[in-house]
């Protein structure tokens, strides 16, 4: 599972291959908005706020479909749907808000920043 972290201070973003019980154990059972604790993933003192992800096939996560599982709502804006003409709507299949193990990627955003800088932490443990 792929984890992609961003960092608002810098603009940059990185991308993280969790493993499988790193992931499982940090995210399974979360949902969108949530903060979590980056300690697993080698980033000590930082707090990571989870805003979305997709699966396996590409489908995106929303906010306001509740669960798991893969739905086809109606739906006028992102994600899942980007407007081309104002007023249309369209049925398109998305992904609920909770994290499961069926996800490909997961998508966060730094929200409390540890002592060292992110990009140094992430780059020791590229090269470990």
């Amino acid at each position: 599972m792929q984890i992609v972290i961003s960092d608002s201070k810098t603009g940059k973003a990185y991308k993280v291959e969790g493993k499988d019980t790193e992931a499982n154990a940090l995210f399974i059972g979360k949902r969108i908005g949530e903060v979590v604790d980056a300690d697993i993933l080698g980033l000590g003192g930082y707090a990571l706020e989870i805003t979305g992800g997709s699966d396996k096939q590409g489908m995106p996560m929303r906010k306001d479909v509740a669960g798991t599982a893969r739905k086809r709502i109606l739906i006028t804006d992102p994600p899942g749907y980007q407007l081309k003409e104002r007023g249309k709507r369209r049925r398109k299949s998305v992904r609920g808000n909770e994290i499961s193990t069926e996800l490909s990627q997961i998508n966060v955003v730094v929200k409390e920043y540890g002592k060292k800088p992110i990009g140094e932490l992430l780059v020791k443990a590229e090269e470990a």
